[in-house]
């Protein structure tokens, strides 16, 4: 076996094991797109800046497994409509679209270059279903602004600015997941004023690291 075929054969274990910890069971199609998503991520990232991650391992654990983490404190479901705030390199949105085909997912991301990359791997790796936005949150165009099943969004801003920012966008009942450090907290008027309720804070340490991470689930009411 060459050194290559080692590398690929460790990283396949590090995406079917780690995903195997959420109850995701990926197929070898699955993963031969998850390495094509790593490929062009590398060399898009030697023009723009889309992750100061640079280990391909790393990429693996830090944004593909925490990005399918979130479905430890939600489903997926066929037509559940996901707004994504500050997508940068798709995540955590396009993994969990990768998985779960039927969710109808929108990608929010200001930078313009970035928002190139996001239509180019989606087209890449045909992905149906997704619209990228390629405007602040903000200014989102009227015919999206509809209520959104879910909201989530990792490093896009302070805790409680981005659950102000996306709580609008819930509809009622709707569910807002962020995937964040560990260190950060909430306070009760920020929740009121966004109109959320927090669900659970859940801790975990991603598959075969020692990475941790905290995702928060809010709720709006109905």
């Amino acid at each position: 076996m060459s050194a290559l075929e080692g590398t690929a054969l460790r990283l396949e274990q590090i995406l079917t094991t780690g995903a195997e910890e959420f109850g995701i069971h990926l197929s070898k199609e699955q993963v031969e797109r998850f390495f094509l998503y790593l490929s062009e991520l590398r060399k898009w990232n030697r023009k723009i800046n889309l992750t100061a991650i640079r280990e391909d391992g790393d990429i693996a654990v830090k944004h593909f497994l925490d990005s399918l983490s979130l479905v430890g404190v939600f489903t997926p479901q066929e037509g559940m409509k996901l707004l994504d705030m500050g997508s940068g390199a798709g995540f955590p949105a396009l993994p969990l679209k990768m998985v779960y085909p039927g969710l109808s997912v929108t990608l929010v991301e200001s930078v313009k270059k970035k928002a190139s990359f996001l239509r180019h791997i989606i087209r890449t790796l045909r992905l149906d279903g997704v619209v990228v936005v390629d405007k602040r949150i903000e200014e989102l165009p009227g015919e999206l602004v509809s209520p959104f099943d879910v909201v989530t969004a990792r490093a896009f801003r302070e805790i409680e600015a981005t659950i102000l920012t996306g709580a609008p966008f819930l509809k009622s009942n709707g569910l807002m997941v962020l995937s964040r450090g560990p260190e950060e907290t909430v306070g009760d008027e920020a929740l009121a004023k966004a109109g959320v309720t927090l669900e659970r804070k859940e801790m975990l340490t991603l598959p075969c690291s020692d990475y941790q991470r905290a995702i928060w689930v809010f709720s709006k009411a109905g």
